[in-house]
């Protein structure tokens, strides 16, 4: 086999994925997993690098059973299976509550099939996804258990499926499978690829005793109350943090809440050090984490959380699920749906009750702004329940956006070269996405975002100021020079120039994802050019605005000649909306080829 049939692109291909979950003698639950994949070139040797995470708090869940082989024909075209020495398969400890199974299969080359297979015992389930980034000719998903339980199964899926149903004395056999699974591939603006997998959602609701019915749905309160309670969260949230001298010297000093709030946030993000893992829990302490000046997202926010309440102010820890995370399903109430704790600030400004989302681990995000890799979602805000302070909170700023301006003016000489100044300006999450890039270094930064969008441009000078001011947008200035095509007596050339909407992302005819953009967004392009003595316009454009159909997306082009040498544009796209459905591609799409038509349309001078 060389190549799917069905993706004559893929790296790699699932020839089959098949899991069993199964319960013995009122057992826990188990799944028995077996896959085999063929990797077809050389870049999809990356999936025989192995990781099998698990619950393993409390021996909640387990991995065992796991073996692992490589095929590969020899010289005489005969199988040669190399196995995965035990030794090599080992079980890392991510933290105090999940751990991974590891392993790398060995003589792995484009060519070779890797097979594996496990049992995963544990208390719970979870969900069996079909799809995954590579395609998948078949898997399928089987339920073997006793009629004693009762379990919710629901297929997520918008491709053909097939589901059966059997029963074996008292057992229920129920099972689900697919068969040419096209790769679900990084799509522009996916917010998280596992929300949009062909899958099983699969719930454990009840056992049925002979004499009674034991629940294992839980409700938000029961965990709000166990959290409370958890010697890892809510007990964290009642230790003293020892206060520092600079730090009391500066709260003295200042008499708002925004004041103090912004003072903390600073002073706990410049101390502590982020050691790369996501959780809601603080499970070193948080004093021993405020000792080493380092810890884990749930250790350094709940510190954060515990300065500001020790300053006064009306501060809650807020269980989050990030961008990357995935969608919290607010039926189902588990813990596991988190990956990150931050703090949830109420105060009064001028007269109006204003809410502030903060998170330590992020060093550029200003207080002011709602950390973007949880925007347009929801919270779970924790308190004790008798306060009626917790519940879910929207994490959502309508005003808060995505907003670039560029300000252009520039001259074309009579040899066809454009030399010109341009000062872009980047407020709140377009100036939060450039920071970090800009830290890296100026040179890359402008590679990034103006050169490489632009390559018939030449960055002559470039200057950033602001970049230490975050209240401020980030002014980029800089100093280009541009060759115009020609033909004849005729020069072409784009007022689209460093906007950051040079190329149209949105060109695939099919899509399994919502577009999510996470925010509202804005973009405004304003130039002056002036063309060369003994040359006209040929034609000036038409002024235009388009709109989508529901309003949510409007464009507007506006341009004007005085006659003599000065062309001046106006061009500006707004969104009105933070994401738009996979059934409102079709239109989306259809708008962008019309907009990048227009953004790409050259204007034309010629000799006179």
């Amino acid at each position: 086999m060389k190549e799917c049939d069905f993706d004559k692109n893929a790296e790699a291909v699932v020839l089959f994925d098949a899991g069993e979950l199964v319960s013995y003698n009122f057992g826990p639950l188990e799944l028995e997993r077996h896959i085999r994949i063929k990797i077809l070139k050389d870049k999809g040797l990356d999936q025989a690098n192995i990781k099998i995470p698990f619950y393993s708090y409390r021996m909640e869940e387990d991995i065992k059973k796991v073996e692992a082989q490589t095929f590969n024909l020899d010289v005489s075209g005969n199988i040669a299976i190399t196995k995965v020495e035990k030794k090599l398969i080992y079980e890392k400890k991510l933290n105090k509550r999940f751990s991974e199974m590891v392993f790398t299969f060995p003589e792995v080359k484009a060519g070779s099939v890797i097979e594996y297979k496990y049992k995963l015992v544990g208390a719970g389930l979870s969900n069996w996804y079909f799809q995954k980034s590579i395609p998948v000719k078949y898997s399928r998903y089987t339920t073997d258990i006793p009629e004693e339980y009762e379990v919710f199964s629901e297929p997520i899926t918008s491709l053909p499926y097939e589901a059966k149903r059997d029963k074996k004395g008292t057992r229920n056999i129920r099972s689900f499978s697919m068969r040419n699974i096209p790769a679900l591939r990084d799509e522009p603006y996916i917010s998280c690829e596992d929300d949009y997998l062909q899958r099983i959602q699969s719930r454990l609701i009840a056992y049925n005793f002979p004499t009674r019915r034991v629940s294992f749905t839980r409700s938000w309160p029961q965990v709000i109350k166990d959290l409370m309670e958890d010697e890892d969260f809510g007990l964290q949230l009642k230790k003293e943090i020892p206060r520092t001298a600079d730090l009391d010297a500066e709260l003295k000093t200042l008499k708002t809440s925004y004041e103090k709030m912004t003072a903390i946030h600073r002073y706990v993000r410049k101390n502590m050090e982020w050691n790369g893992y996501d959780n809601i829990w603080a499970l070193e302490g948080v004093k021993a984490a405020w000792k080493d000046k380092k810890g884990t997202s749930g250790e350094i926010n709940l510190i954060l959380v515990n300065l500001l309440k020790d300053a006064g102010l009306d501060v809650h820890p807020v269980l989050v699920s990030t961008r990357e995370h995935g969608q919290v399903d607010q039926f189902y109430a588990t813990t596991r749906q988190f990956d990150k704790v931050m703090a949830y600030v109420k105060m009064q400004l001028s007269g109006q009750e204003k809410v502030f989302v903060l998170d330590a681990t992020d060093k550029y995000t200003p207080s002011h702004l709602i950390p973007y890799d949880v925007t347009y979602s929801e919270g779970l805000v924790i308190e004790k329940l008798d306060t009626y302070e917790w519940g879910w909170k929207p994490l959502w700023n309508e005003k808060q956006g995505f907003k670039n301006m560029v300000l252009l003016q520039a001259e074309i000489n009579g040899d066809g070269l454009m030399k010109g100044k341009a000062s872009v300006n980047s407020y709140e999450y377009t100036r939060l996405s450039r920071i970090p890039d800009l830290k890296k270094g100026k040179d890359k930064f402008m590679e990034e975002y103006f050169v490489a969008n632009n390559p018939m441009a030449k960055i002559d000078s470039f200057s950033v100021t602001n970049d230490d001011i975050d209240s401020l947008p980030l002014v980029q200035n800089l100093e280009f020079s541009m060759p115009l095509q020609a033909s004849g007596d005729y020069k072409y050339f784009s007022t689209n120039l460093f906007s950051g909407l040079e190329k149209n992302p949105f060109v695939a005819d099919t899509r399994f994802s919502d577009v999510f953009f996470g925010a509202i967004r804005s973009y405004t392009v304003i130039g002056n050019f002036f063309i060369p003595e003994g040359y006209v316009l040929e034609e000036l454009p038409k002024n235009l605005r388009m709109i989508l159909p529901d309003t949510s997306i409007s464009f507007t082009r506006m341009s004007a000649f005085n006659g003599n040498s000065m062309l001046s544009v106006r061009i500006t796209l707004d969104f009105k909306k933070p994401y738009y459905t996979v059934a409102e591609y079709p239109d989306f799409k259809e708008f962008y080829k019309k907009l990048f038509d227009i953004l790409n349309e050259q204007y034309v001078i010629r000799k006179k």
